[in-house]
């Protein structure tokens, strides 16, 4: 009985560190595109904490500081992230990113959300200089689009 437990365990193990070496040793262009989106991904929300910072009343609304980080928002979401997304590249297929396998056979939706994102950050870009108000009314689209893809595409 001792022996099937550690014959088990051994398995496991050496199951878990096939995945690891599988995952850490994908193909270096994948990893690079997994890495580049995740940094898109990461201007969105720094940028985004800026601007909900203020809109929250968090920080003190400043014009310059809100159509800087707009402005950024505006930039990222305009980017052309097609290469960022290489099939393959699905939390299925390899280890460090969330992005769900349904993203390559529903790839038209995925367009349309990051039509939707890029327009709500145009408009951001627009709205966050004049004034706090302008500022708030353009939250809720900026969060309904990053929020729609990502209960739709991203993982645990």
């Amino acid at each position: 009985m001792k022996t099937k437990v550690m014959i088990t365990a051994a398995l496991a193990i050496a199951m878990g560190a096939g995945v690891t070496f599988a995952g850490s040793h994908a193909d270096p262009a994948i990893q690079g595109a997994i890495k580049a989106r995740q940094g898109q991904m990461q201007l969105y929300a720094h940028n985004l904490g800026i601007l909900g910072a203020m809109a929250k009343g968090e920080v003190a609304y400043d014009a310059a500081a809100a159509s800087a980080a707009a402005n950024n928002l505006k930039a990222v979401a305009n980017l052309d992230a097609m290469t960022l997304w290489p099939q393959g590249s699905d939390m299925d297929s390899v280890e460090g990113t969330r992005a769900k396998a349904e993203i390559w056979t529903t790839f038209p939706a995925v367009v349309e959300n990051a039509t939707a994102m890029a327009t709500a950050a145009n408009a951001m870009a627009d709205a966050a200089g004049k004034d706090l108000a302008s500022l708030q009314a353009a939250m809720g689209p900026v969060g309904g689009a990053c929020g729609s893809c990502h209960k739709a595409f991203r993982g645990k």
